[in-house]
């Protein structure tokens, strides 16, 4: 501990080490969340073995939540075979899910499914939606991710999402859960801390990212901006991510991890498909907050609509 971090310890007589590494007894009352790493294909039932496999394992572990990444139900060779293998909400797939939250009774973040709305028959387009299921199979909320991958990165390969999808229109107020009040995102939404600010203020405890990061902007980007999100907004980050090669098109980073909101990464997956587990504690986040109050000391006068493209 050095710096401002052994100076708050200090002076407050607080500890800001992360409590999710504690081993104390206490430790083990906190909840328990899951973060599951998968390596998804166009073979939606097969990924839907992998997946159930490692949520019923973070059932056995004591998971409360478990995480799954973005594109956990496939992720396919082109935009239509993405649009062929899509599924509204009230589908086959999204019922085996809620079948699967009742079976180990525990809540599911289902982080980016490919979803076919209700203006399917106008559009032809998706949207990418981050399903939030409770422990009875339940959906709580649906939030439509909002900024679209179009991008190109030398070295990574040209990605155009609006090709076959839609932004979705609006943020969803954060949810209740068993860990704490979550605030849903997906992927390249991490790119946006405008975002994350806005789901702290309405009260968010944390902020799930999951994603299917590339190989160019994953090493360079990913641990920064999951970091810099929960430095930001004094929240946990939870970030479950797709890993490995999918198919001869596409390859994904991986390195599912978890962030407290001191910005320490608490749990981290190795390589390959697994999970990863750790605690959620909230005394410890709002101690941070009251001894950090950021919040407090914003000038929302100065900075204006942060919103607007650069000129």
């Amino acid at each position: 501990m050095t710096g401002l971090r052994k100076r708050l310890s200090e002076e407050k007589g607080f500890s800001l080490m992360p409590r999710a590494m504690a081993l104390s007894s206490s430790s083990c009352k906190l909840p328990l969340v899951a973060v599951c790493q998968v390596t998804s294909t166009p073979d939606k039932q097969q990924n839907f073995k992998t997946c159930a496999e490692l949520v019923r394992e973070a059932a056995r572990l004591g998971a409360c939540l478990a995480f799954l990444p973005e594109a956990f139900d496939f992720i396919a060779r082109d935009s239509a075979e993405t649009l062929r293998l899509s599924e509204p909400l009230g589908g086959k797939l999204l019922e085996e899910y809620t079948q699967l939250a009742r079976e180990c009774g525990l809540w599911l973040s289902l982080g980016g499914f490919h979803e076919r709305g209700q203006d399917w028959e106008q559009t032809q387009k998706i949207y990418n939606c981050h399903v939030l299921l409770n422990s009875k199979g339940a959906v709580v909320a649906t939030y439509r991710k909002t900024h679209l991958c179009d991008v190109e990165i030398p070295g990574q390969g040209p990605m155009c999402e609006s090709n076959s999808t839609m932004p979705g229109p609006s943020l969803e107020s954060p949810v209740s859960t068993p860990a704490g009040k979550i605030g849903l995102a997906v992927c390249y939404d991490m790119r946006f801390p405008e975002l994350s600010l806005a789901l702290a203020q309405a009260g968010a405890e944390i902020l799930t990212y999951p994603s299917a990061f590339g190989s160019v902007t994953g090493p360079a980007h990913w641990e920064v901006l999951l970091r810099a999100r929960a430095i930001e907004t004094q929240c946990y980050v939870v970030a479950a991510a797709q890993c490995g090669r999918h198919h001869e098109k596409r390859a994904s980073y991986g390195h599912s991890m978890v962030v407290d909101p001191w910005g320490t990464v608490v749990a981290r997956c190795s390589e390959g498909p697994g999970l990863c587990l750790a605690r959620i504690d909230l005394n410890y986040l709002r101690q941070l907050r009251q001894h950090l109050p950021v919040f407090q000391h914003r000038r929302p006068d100065l900075y204006g609509n942060l919103g607007h493209p650069l000129s």
